[in-house]
C-alpha cells in the first residue's frame, strides 16, 4: 500500500506494530488488554503495561491483521 501509516509501540522486548488503514475497529484488543489499548489516550497503545506473552496472545486474535509484532 502506498504511503501506509505504521505506528510502533515497544515494551522493551516486543514491539507492537499497528497499521491504522487495516484496522476494522473490532475492539478485540481493547477487550483483551484494556490496560494496554485505550483509544481515548495518546499514545493509545501502552505495550509496557502487559507481558510479552500476553501481547503475543492478544495480537494473534486481531481479526484484521492491523496489529502485528516483532521482537
Amino acid at each position: 500500500m502506498e504511503n501506509e501509516i505504521v505506528k510502533e509501540y515497544s515494551n522493551g522486548e516486543l514491539t507492537v506494530v499497528w497499521k491504522p488503514q487495516k484496522c476494522i475497529h473490532a475492539g478485540e484488543c481493547v477487550k483483551a488488554l484494556p490496560e494496554v489499548y485505550n483509544p481515548k489516550e495518546k499514545p493509545w497503545i501502552k505495550a509496557e503495561n502487559a507481558s510479552t506473552q500476553a501481547l503475543k496472545d492478544q495480537i494473534a486474535k486481531c481479526p484484521s491483521g492491523a496489529l502485528s509484532y516483532r521482537m
